[in-house]
């Protein structure tokens, strides 16, 4: 190639791409994660978890976190959400939301398709994160892009398509069973039932659809299943001088709702996904070095006019019996307290379309000054990330009807809502801009047995988000990592970051780590000596670590405007201006002390792999209201750095592998015991110590303490009862702590389990010539969860009741789960209490896969390297004792989906 064909070549990549930088010799370093890279596992003394591109691709979601479910020690993940586009997934690690950087830089976006990552890097003590300053208490999730190589292009492809359908679908109760509980429920409240037996019969038979209807709405306006598919494609290669990795990626995930052929316009609840990665890597020579990385996501969502969440909402929550879907006249039924009919929400509601863009460019320079010293380097990188979300509400009123009939048999319409014109709107849901520049340099040299790794940086996170002002994070941070002969290792870190939205005495900070390294396996007395160890390192960290969390600039006191300001028992009626929350100036970042210690075993010819760590992070300056305030200012409180929380716990993790022949296979188990505890609150004054929340586990359930349900009247005139609402056989009876007759706010304690939280994944795999097979278990125990509202009967007056309902307490029925019913509240079974708290242990079936690689005879026939085809499932199977609830989705929101899909992979 002559160089003016080169420099093309080279200005191509650098517009396609990302970059990846490497070193002289050709081998992998991902200069996009110089700050926060790990060493060699072998090398580290921090806490860390790895996982790699093979395995991440075999769970189905659209965030990164429902990737990670059950693979790693330390990560705990919880999906309340399966709508397509939002499969809202939280992420703990060891108990704190972590921050997620990709390719080195922080995020603000969760949605990347797992065939992008190379790699996923979870650091998780204070030595790997000190660097971070105050944003590195709640540990890191660092995601590597795949990048080039040096060497003949190669072409990917990925296509995969599927169904997917609810894990659990609530079981609300049909019109029959409805109304004869509803009979039963003003009967136990001393009222007069509204349906006669006629009406019973009616509901039963279906012999009056219109004036008893029996509406199942599930089946009406939502489908069994929805389908899905994603296509995904990549090119990489290069020369030694430049390397490049191009993606394009495609997903599409309809939603349960069915639609009609009369409209021109979705009205589903859709999302379509298109992201482009183009990673580029260029060595002008042997000392200079750049890359390039562009990243470019557009997300396209669609919901029917009453939005996503308010029609399944309905669809969950409106009675069998309210209306049936048409009168008899073909209007969409409605009534009084039913204005929404859900065949028309679903249908005729409209659409309103969303639509987000967000891109990111990352680009560094890099120069190596072996020239200086052998192993001196300077480099300089920026990123730049910006996110818009647009709201379009085309949606339309529906207009319902309640059909009447008079005493001489007519028939009238009596309307509810207003015909109105298409609502045609745009709102910017929320938009963001970040732009990250940082300065580093390093050493790395080796003299003799002694190896040294530096690194210093300066950086600066700009970020405006929505309307507020901006701010900046910046700092210098700095490790140095020293290791004699790969036996004796210490690594130094330590950042100095600060922010304008801290007041001016109060804006930096220090935070430094230390941490050592001890390789048995290289000390004489254990080198040689045991053919069974073949590695074993022993490792612990601590350091101080902080958490930005400072509010909108709270340390200034702002005023606002405000009627009937009260001085003394006289309210004012004109518009007054007075203190808002009362600011505080000695506002500072939450910080904690972190503690780690762990080892690291390969046994029996590297087939074992163990990783063992015990933490104990105590996480003090929490932001928390004072307990002890009075209202004599007239003013909120403001947030103070008072609280003290601890966490701590012991995970292990175990990788077992065997080959044998053609057949090889794999187990590897991983979990977490997790316990906590407030250490200091500021408390209200409240009498008993059994009212604490000190010494307690952090975000314990405080209620009352169940006794079972009162049988008869004997046993409720025997009892403590409740001072504000009389009792009766079939209610709840609650235990009077502090023995003075009353059930009150003083007989409250904590509820549920204080029992350490165990999560916990099996990964288990084998392969045999062409075929291979693996599995992903994922669950936990020792996790209750509080079922509240969305378990009750009749809610509202006219709300919905589910079969969960038909085993409530009757003279008949005394052994019943669920109490008495009751039309609308039920002030003293509905307290916060025991009763209601349910184990939310499970174990789920996330991931299975089975997969068939086709013979190279076959593949080199078409000139393939290779050709794989699968079949997939995510969410297939969950044990649990729940019986009509997901144990993570347990509210009634849009349901968790389960995936199943057949694909190929084809690699060129």
């Amino acid at each position: 190639m002559n160089k003016r064909r080169m420099r093309a070549s080279l200005l191509v990549m650098l517009l396609s791409g990302v970059a990846q930088a490497q070193d002289s010799t050709g081998s992998k370093k991902d200069d996009f994660n110089l700050l926060f890279h790990t060493q060699a596992k072998k090398k580290t003394t921090a806490a860390v978890a790895e996982l790699y591109d093979a395995e991440l691709q075999k769970t189905f979601s659209t965030s990164f976190q429902g990737i990670l479910s059950g693979r790693a020690t330390g990560v705990y993940t919880i999906q309340t959400n399966g709508a397509p586009g939002n499969d809202d997934v939280g992420l703990l690690i060891r108990g704190q939301a972590p921050l997620v950087m990709i390719d080195g830089t922080p995020q603000s976006f969760n949605s990347i398709n797992p065939e992008q990552i190379e790699s996923i890097t979870i650091l998780k003590d204070a030595v790997a994160t000190a660097m971070m300053g105050f944003r590195g208490s709640n540990s890191i999730v660092q995601i590597t892009t795949k990048k080039g190589y040096s060497g003949p292009q190669r072409i990917e492809f990925t296509a995969f398509s599927g169904f997917s359908r609810p894990t659990v679908n609530p079981k609300p109760l049909n019109a029959y069973n409805y109304a004869t509980l509803y009979n039963e429920a003003l009967t136990n409240d001393g009222r007069l039932p509204v349906y006669s037996q006629a009406d019973l019969d009616a509901f039963r038979t279906g012999s009056d659809p219109i004036g008893h209807p029996d509406v199942n709405w599930q089946s009406e306006v939502m489908k069994k299943q929805s389908a899905y598919s994603r296509y995904d494609l990549q090119i990489s290669g290069g020369t030694e001088m430049a390397r490049y990795y191009v993606d394009l990626d495609y997903l599409s995930q309809p939603g349960l709702f069915k639609t009609s052929a009369d409209n021109s316009y979705n009205t589903n609840a859709d999302y379509k996904r298109y992201i482009f990665r183009s990673n580029v890597a260029v060595d002008f020579n042997k000392y200079i070095s750049t890359g390039l990385n562009l990243f470019g996501r557009i997300q396209n969502t669609n919901q029917p006019g009453v939005t996503t969440a308010t029609l399944y909402n309905n669809i969950i929550n409106i009675p069998a019996n309210a209306y049936p879907i048409f009168n008899s006249n073909g209007s969409l039924a409605g009534s009084q307290d039913f204005t929404s009919n859900i065949y028309g929400a679903t249908y005729k509601s409209g659409y309103r379309p969303g639509y987000e863009r967000d891109f990111k460019v990352d680009l560094y320079v890099k120069a190596k000054l072996d020239g200086i010293t052998k192993g001196l380097w300077i480099r300089g990188a920026g990123a730049l990330n910006g996110y818009l979300q647009q709201n379009i509400n085309r949606s339309k009123a529906v207009v319902v009807y309640q059909q009447r009939y008079g005493a001489a048999g007519d028939t009238s319409y009596k309307q509810f809502g207003t015909t109105q014109d298409q609502a045609n709107g745009t709102t910017a849901g929320s938009q963001n801009r970040l732009f990250y520049t940082e300065l580093s340099m390093g050493y790395n040299n080796s003299f003799g047995k002694n190896n040294i790794d530096v690194l210093v940086l300066a950086n600066n996170d700009y970020r405006m988000i929505n309307s507020d002002l901006p701010y900046n994070v910046r700092g210098v941070s700095g490790k140095v990592s020293y290791n004699y002969d790969g036996k004796y290792m210490v690594d130094v870190a330590a950042g100095y970051t600060g922010s304008e939205r801290y007041a001016k005495n109060h804006r930096y900070g220090l935070f430094p780590a230390v941490g050592l390294g001890w390789n048995l396996t290289k000390e004489s007395f254990l080198a040689g000596k045991t053919s069974w160890i073949n590695y074993l390192k022993l490792r612990a960290s601590y350091g101080i670590t902080g958490n930005f969390n400072p509010g909108y600039y709270a340390y200034n006191q702002y005023y606002i405007t405000a009627p009937d300001y009260n001085l003394g028992n006289s309210p004012t009626a004109a518009l007054t201006v007075r203190q808002g929350v009362l600011a505080n100036p000695n506002l500072s970042w939450e910080k904690a002390q972190k503690f780690n210690m762990g080892f690291d075993a390969s046994l029996f010819r590297n087939s074992l792999d163990i990783t063992v760590d015990y933490f104990n992070d105590k996480y003090y300056d929490l932001l928390q209201q004072i307990g002890n305030n009075t209202d004599i200012t007239g003013a909120n409180y403001g947030l103070q750095n008072i609280g003290k929380n601890r966490y701590y716990g012991v995970e292990v993790q175990l990788n077992y592998h065997k080959q044998a022949g053609a057949f090889h296979y794999f187990i590897a188990p991983n979990f977490t015991l997790q316990q906590s505890e407030v250490v200091y609150q500021q408390e209200v004054y409240r009498p008993y110590d059994y009212m604490q929340r000190t010494g307690r586990p952090v975000n314990q359930f405080f209620g009352y303490v169940a006794d079972g349900l009162f049988q008869n009247a004997a046993e409720v005139n025997a009892a403590a009862k409740p001072s504000a609402s009389s009792v009766v056989a079939g209610d709840i009876r609650y235990k009077d702590l502090n023995n003075d007759g009353v059930i009150n706010a003083n007989d409250q304690t904590a509820i549920g389990t204080t029992a350490p939280l165990l999560y916990y994944g099996l990964h288990i795999g084998s392969g045999y010539k062409g075929f291979d097979i693996a599995v992903l278990f994922q669950g936990a125990a020792n996790r209750n969860i509080y079922l509240g509202n969305s378990y009750y009967e009749f809610q509202g007056g006219h709300g919905q009741a589910f079969e969960h309902h038909l085993d409530r307490w009757t003279p008949q029925n005394t052994g019943a789960m669920y109490p008495r019913l009751a039309v609308g509240t039920s002030y003293n079974n509905q307290q916060v209490s025991s009763y209601w708290v349910r184990s939310g242990n499970y174990t789920r079936v996330k991931s299975i896969e089975l997969g068939y690689a086709l013979p190279a005879t076959i593949t080199k026939l078409v000139h393939m390297q290779s050709a794989r085809i699968f079949v997939n499932a995510t969410n297939l199977f969950t044990f649990t004792s729940l019986k009509d609830v997901d144990p993570e989705n347990y509210t009634y929101l849009y349901p968790i989906q389960k995936m199943v899909n057949l694909g190929i992979n084809i690699k060129f």
